[in-house]
């Protein structure tokens, strides 16, 4: 044990052993010892220089513009164009300036740019960013600018191609898109390169809800060309669905028939 942690457990044993007078003789001994100042600050619940003891609880904390080291406080050093932080124990730099290397450090914010949140900067409308410099978007005819500013569509009859935006070759029987940059078969007919060929309904078909292909009425299904029969055996019935058969009550499927079950 050190010579210093010595002195430091005989005088808590002292104060153990004595009362209140005791308690002060022996701060008096303890104080003509060296390195035994620290140990009369714990003992007595003394703040050190720049710090204030806690509201609740036991212990002290450092003051705002300070922080705890090693039983003391040091003032923290703020650097040109930083503030102290909330809890005032750190620091941060004002807007237009960034960390680097213990300092403040000014952000570069090219032509044609604004800073941001996060001490960042963004290029304006119209301007798209190309390393540390802000370029203007090169907007092409029959074209305009996207929600982000940065890039571009073409307006609605014509179709990125390149840098550029070309007319769309609408075929007959055809509509421009709801996406304005494609086109689409009126119904009854069906998309077939780049034109819209006539759907062929077969006999006991009928177009179906998005009017480009073909299905089968109830009681068929749908073959490769053409809509098929139902082959229902005796003591069944179509599904509701009308593409499947099932066995009336009292029957159960065996094969392609329905026998009666017996259990």
């Amino acid at each position: 044990m050190s010579h210093d942690s010595s002195i430091r457990a005989m005088g808590i044993q002292s104060l153990r052993r004595s009362g209140s007078c005791g308690f002060l003789i022996t701060l008096l001994a303890l104080a003509s010892w060296p390195g035994v100042a620290a140990t009369r600050e714990d003992v007595a619940g003394v703040a050190p220089p720049n710090a204030h003891m806690k509201r609740y609880g036991s212990g002290w904390e450092c003051d705002r513009g300070y922080w705890s080291d090693s039983g003391s406080c040091v003032a923290v050093d703020v650097p040109p164009n930083a503030y102290l932080d909330a809890r005032g124990s750190g620091w941060k730099c004002h807007r237009r300036y960034r960390k680097a290397n213990g300092a403040c450090a000014l952000i570069e914010v090219p032509p044609h740019a604004f800073l941001s949140r996060g001490s960042e900067w963004e290029c304006e409308r119209a301007y798209r960013r190309v390393g540390q410099s802000c370029v203007a978007v090169a907007l092409p005819e029959n074209a305009f600018l996207d929600p982000s500013g940065a890039r571009w569509r073409c307006e609605r009859g014509f179709r990125k191609s390149g840098a550029s935006c070309a007319p769309l070759e609408i075929p007959q029987e055809g509509y421009i898109g709801q996406s304005g940059n494609d086109w689409e078969c009126n119904r009854g007919y069906q998309k077939r390169n780049d034109s819209c060929v006539a759907v062929d309904v077969p006999s006991n078909g009928y177009l179906d809800s998005l009017g480009r292909d073909w299905a089968c009425e109830r009681g068929f299904k749908k073959g490769r060309r053409s809509c098929l029969a139902f082959q229902v055996p005796t003591h069944a019935h179509l599904s509701y669905a009308g593409n499947v058969w099932t066995c009336d009550p009292g029957y159960q499927q065996q094969g392609e028939t329905c026998a009666e079950d017996k259990r």
